[in-house]
């Protein structure tokens, strides 16, 4: 059966679309745009062996609770049974999402204009807001994965083992793993501070956040989401730009936003470039399983993570 047929075959425990499922996107989950008797949505075919359904009914869960206290998070549409999730019989289990309208602020491959820096200072408040609505929330009940010290540097990343990326020659990889162990090491001091981890979406790109027809920011795929250090939410969300020459207008911005909401010590702040270079790695992890060996693309990847790595080094 094909995705499509497949994806079909699913609206049908949502009452049918209106129109054949149209592919939007297809990487982790393979995402449809559908016209439910509910009214449009996304439905999402998650990737087998990605995510468990427990996690993801905690994602659907705490993005419910974030659209019930108003922020703007897609909310999950039930089945007419009531249910969240459908297991289908491939391995995949799908779900549907009421339609989030706007437009995206861009692709990782765009270059920052100055405007793309004020929205920057946006995106940091959207952030501390999310954050600070999930504490209200309250998130010990909740199953996702750990973007913690072992998610980011320990021997089985979330992402995967970074440092045996293909492309990687034998001196570049003594240098991402001279810089893993050294963040691994400022990571452990960090969190002994203090440094607070919470439920982070730690991927807000700029595909992932949209600008509203009112004109407010709002946030998408929660996929990707974890307990996590609130930097390394900072972090990621500006990470495609490392190398833009705006990069460190962007990074100022991000923290700035945050920071009229929520506050940043000086501690948080001096570990943004650490996170920053973690991110850059994982991104490598990421690309093994997914990406050929021969794709454009790579090249960048391991470009980004290796000229973080030799400036963390560097910075002692």
């Amino acid at each position: 059966m094909t995705i499509e047929a497949l994806a079909s075959c699913a609206a049908e425990a949502w009452g049918g679309s209106a129109f054949p499922p149209r592919l939007l996107s297809h990487r982790e989950n393979a995402v449809f745009d559908v016209e439910l008797p509910s009214g449009r949505a996304a439905l999402r075919l998650h990737r087998p062996g990605y995510r468990t359904d427990p996690q993801i009914r905690s994602e659907l869960v705490w993005t419910r609770e974030l659209a019930a206290r108003g922020f703007p998070a897609p909310e999950p549409v039930a089945m007419r049974n009531g249910e969240s999730l459908l297991a289908l019989g491939n391995g995949r289990t799908a779900s549907v999402i009421a339609w989030m309208y706007g437009e995206p602020l861009g692709t990782g491959s765009d270059s920052l204009t100055e405007k793309d820096v004020n929205t920057c200072f946006e995106v940091g408040t959207l952030l501390a807001r999310l954050h600070r609505t999930t504490v209200e929330i309250g998130s010990n009940r909740f199953d996702r994965p750990s973007w913690g010290i072992d998610g980011l540097t320990g021997p089985q990343p979330l992402w995967g083992r970074y440092w045996e990326m293909q492309l990687l020659s034998a001196e570049q990889r003594r240098l991402v793993i001279s810089a893993r162990d050294l963040a691994r090491k400022r990571l452990t001091e960090y969190a002994a501070d203090g440094a607070e981890t919470i439920l982070i979406h730690s991927d807000a790109l700029r595909e992932n956040v949209f600008r509203q027809p009112d004109g407010s920011l709002a946030l998408i795929d929660f996929d990707d989401s974890g307990f996590g250090f609130v930097m390394y939410e900072l972090a990621a969300c500006i990470s495609q730009a490392v190398t833009d020459p705006l990069y460190h207008y962007a990074k100022q911005a991000v923290m700035d936003g945050y920071a009229e909401e929520r506050p940043l010590s000086r501690s948080d702040r001096s570990m943004f470039d650490a996170f920053a270079m973690l991110r850059a790695f994982s991104s490598l992890g990421w690309t093994v399983p997914r990406l050929a060996e021969d794709h454009p693309r790579l090249p960048i990847y391991v470009d980004r993570a290796c000229s973080l790595a030799l400036e963390f080094l560097a910075e002692g």
